[in-house]
């Protein structure tokens, strides 16, 4: 996402999460030249899949260290967002996992 913050993804990541009722979602948004990310996993899924590991992923693919929320709710932050599709991969690999 572009023109977007980074304090304005979980609220998007919670519209996401109701429209789907269920499954995972991952934002990275382009905030001011640092990549800013954010995942949001329904409730019916956080015994399987931690929002904490998709970002942690995420975030390792953009330069960054760490993450870190709750099973349904987390946030972390990267250098560069230039390497989204990577960190949406690696994102993926955690759910095929």
């Amino acid at each position: 996402l572009s023109g977007v913050s980074g304090k304005d993804l979980p609220s998007l990541v919670d519209g996401y999460k109701e429209q789907l009722g269920s499954g995972v979602v991952l934002l990275i948004a382009d905030a001011d030249g640092k990549a800013a990310v954010a995942a949001g996993v329904t409730k019916d899924l956080t015994a399987n899949v931690s929002a904490v590991d998709l970002v942690r992923a995420a975030v390792a693919e953009l330069g960054g260290k760490g993450g870190g929320g709750r099973p349904d709710m987390a946030q972390g932050g990267g250098k560069d967002a230039a390497n989204a599709e990577a960190a949406i991969k690696a994102a993926e690999a955690v759910l095929g996992s």
